[in-house]
């Protein structure tokens, strides 16, 4: 979502603030006075009702869903003196985010209280800057899978009274069962109360849906390691064997260079390997996969979902997809590990890279390989081949068994011919060609 022009706020900036479960004496005096000034408020139906009499502002509950809805009822509320109520940060994974996304950050006059992180590991002692954070609200509770590592310390946004139970059930179904949880309820209120347990035998009963799970993370012995960085055991996807190997894959994703906040498009999916692992290095990454075949784009669905990252864009033939325009915005970079020699496919995948993109493709046959040098000369990069041996059982010894030997074109769109930023020589500063 980004800034509507439309929404543009003539009048003074929205107070935004945020509230604990300490209610209306957990204020400061800025933020009561704030909230008496509103002559309309919208908020939750239970921050709405922590507030007292004093407060005569129209009290207005969130619509369900929320955010198809705001843009009309900012639209309405336009020449209101709105106010917006909000559980302690509101730029902690709360309706301060979406509203800055949607009308601009100067639009909004945040007034933030402790968030349920800082809560959380106030209690438990724990350092702030140290802990991994998941949200499962309006999110898939498996994103918390690839933060997982023996003894790490990681708070999970709760999106109900249920989510301990189904956080627990998650860990022993993937090797972290002696793990430690810890659920917060109501912090920083009167009825705050703490539940600690381990995820194995974890079987207390839900409580109260305004809570925060603290995970000390342990993994059970012989579990296979599953970390962020690229090459995961090829036995970590399901599906017919159609995956690019775990030593390829690690060349590959390097050679595509994932950064936060990235989009790839990986065309040809496969098992979705190439995709999975891309967002996995990091929670902002995000990935379009193209697949001709249903059934292997159920299977790349299936194993995102396994592996942590189930909110990649599955979609179907890749030349089709792109030559309507069905896929919004431009990728940073484009893996091609399937149907090279399809026509077109190149030529669409290539005008649709931005400057400064990159595009790495892997050929295992003589014809996609031809492809591959008359595009390195058209375009420059680098060429490199790749020839994985593993060792494997022969009688009562051990042979090494050769893999299909992978040609892999590697190339910065706008860059120079060995796939590098040109230099300013002149002035020492990075560029790139025309």
């Amino acid at each position: 979502m980004t800034a509507d022009p439309a929404l543009s706020w003539a009048g003074p900036p929205i107070p935004v603030v945020g509230i604990g479960a300490d209610g209306w004496a957990g204020l400061p005096d800025r933020s009561r006075q704030t909230l008496r000034d509103c002559a309309v408020l919208f908020g939750s139906a239970r921050q709405l009702a922590l507030l007292p009499a004093e407060v005569s502002a129209r009290r207005e509950s969130w619509p369900a869903p929320l955010v198809p809805a705001l843009p009309g009822l900012l639209a309405e509320h336009r020449e209101t003196r709105l106010g917006v109520l909000a559980s302690g940060d509101p730029m902690f994974y709360g309706i301060g985010v979406t509203l800055a996304r949607l009308l601009g950050p100067g639009a909004l006059r945040v007034f933030p209280q402790p968030s349920a992180a800082s809560l959380a590991c106030a209690r438990l002692g724990w350092p702030v800057a140290e802990v991994g954070i998941v949200s499962a609200v309006g999110r898939p509770l498996e994103r918390l899978l690839p933060e997982l590592a023996h003894g790490r310390r990681l708070l999970v946004l709760s999106a109900d009274a249920g989510t301990p139970a189904r956080i627990a059930e998650l860990l022993r179904c993937n090797g972290f069962g002696p793990s430690a949880l810890t659920v917060l309820e109501q912090l920083g209120g009167p009825a705050e109360r703490l539940v600690s347990g381990t995820a194995a035998t974890w079987r207390e009963p839900a409580g109260d849906p305004l809570n925060i799970v603290a995970v000390t993370a342990a993994g059970e012995p012989g579990r296979t390691r599953l970390t962020r960085l690229p090459g995961l055991p090829d036995d970590a996807y399901g599906g017919d064997g159609q995956l690019t190997k775990t030593e390829i894959r690690a060349l590959t994703l390097a050679a595509l260079a994932p950064g936060p906040g990235e989009t790839l498009w990986d065309i040809g999916g496969g098992s979705g390997s190439i995709a999975i692992e891309w967002c996995r290095t990091d929670p902002t990454c995000r990935a379009v996969t193209f697949e001709i075949l249903a059934r292997r784009r159920a299977q790349i669905a299936a194993n995102a979902a396994a592996l942590g990252v189930p909110g990649i864009e599955v979609r179907g033939e890749a030349v089709a997809e792109l030559a309507g325009d069905a896929v919004a915005g431009d990728p940073d970079a484009i893996f091609l590990g399937g149907g090279l020699t399809t026509p077109a496919l190149f030529e669409h995948c290539w005008s649709r890279l931005p400057a400064g993109g990159r595009l790495v493709a892997n050929a295992v046959t003589a014809e996609s390989e031809a492809l591959l040098l008359d595009w390195s000369a058209a375009h420059g990069g680098g060429l490199r081949r790749f020839q994985v041996y593993r060792g494997e059982p022969l009688g009562r010894f051990t042979t090494w068994r050769p893999q299909l030997p992978v040609t892999q074109w590697s190339v910065v769109k706008g860059a120079g011919p060995a796939g590098l930023p040109v230099c300013d020589n002149t002035n020492g500063r990075i560029g790139h060609r025309e």
